[in-house]
């Protein structure tokens, strides 16, 4: 692994894309060497210190793979679509690709595979510590609470987010469902309007609230007779998606091609 990873960030003037880059310049442990913007944006071409006071002497490209070709590494939270193109231009260049997208479907996982089998991807559908913590207690409790104990994934984010449920909520969801031995997509709920009629029994289901500007809220409830069991988890700083998301890159130095996740990067 070089000492210091040159690191590029895709979707570099979003919200995570500034959070990313300020994370890795004030890491010590890498180098932003790139960042991309999609064709057009009124920051291609400019230096990044001069947008956003960062990184000076990088200038935002909308050319992936100039960016990519003096780096070790690609933080990439940006769209489905976009992240399956970075996907293989960063295979060619046999880049770590760190993958927090949300709102990807099996057309898109597909696409990943060819791309993994010459590159390290890591994936997660959140990159915290801490969430991925809750996501194996969430294992554990749905091994230990059989169906009696009906299960709820409730999510809360800020209201510009344009996906539903969160990625973190249907990790959870996917945690609670292999704790159960069954799969997410036969017994998930994932919305109630009007009159639904009554709760199907081993029903997984998802609530998502949209509102202000919360970081990320994830509760998972399990609700049986008489009892609750509640899991939760409150992001109150995005910081800890960068954080993550940086560790995510530096784990995967010298890794053997594949697709791997943030368990694998924390040893759970």
């Amino acid at each position: 692994m070089a000492e210091r990873p040159n690191i590029v960030v895709t979707g570099a003037s979003g919200r995570m894309g500034q959070m990313l880059i300020r994370t890795v310049e004030a890491s010590g442990k890498a180098r932003v060497s790139g960042a991309v913007e999609r064709p057009g944006h009124d920051w291609i071409g400019r230096d990044l210190g001069e947008v956003m006071g960062g990184a000076p002497g990088v200038v935002v490209t909308d050319d992936p793979l100039e960016a990519f070709a003096e780096a070790q590494a690609v933080l990439d939270f940006t769209a489905p679509a976009a992240t399956v193109e970075y996907a293989a231009l960063a295979a060619q260049a046999r880049l770590v690709h760190v993958i927090g997208t949300t709102g990807m479907d099996e057309a898109h996982l597909a696409k990943l595979e060819p791309a993994a089998r010459h590159a390290v991807i890591v994936r997660a559908g959140n990159m915290s510590l801490g969430v991925n913590l809750l996501v194996q207690l969430t294992k554990k409790v749905a091994q230990a609470l059989d169906a009696d104990f009906d299960v709820e994934v409730v999510e809360a984010h800020h209201r510009h987010k344009v996906d539903a449920p969160s990625g973190t909520a249907l990790m959870l969801g996917e945690a609670a469902a292999e704790g159960r031995g069954i799969a997410l997509a036969e017994v998930a709920d994932r919305g109630r309007d009007g009159i639904t009629g009554a709760r199907e029994r081993g029903h997984i289901g998802f609530s998502a609230v949209r509102g202000g500007d919360i970081v990320g809220e994830h509760d998972v409830i399990f609700a049986g007779e008489g009892e609750r069991v509640i899991l939760r988890h409150v992001a109150t700083d995005r910081a800890i998606f960068a954080r993550g998301a940086l560790r995510a890159a530096l784990w995967g130095q010298g890794r053997a091609p594949g697709q791997y996740d943030m368990a694998d990067v924390l040893g759970f």
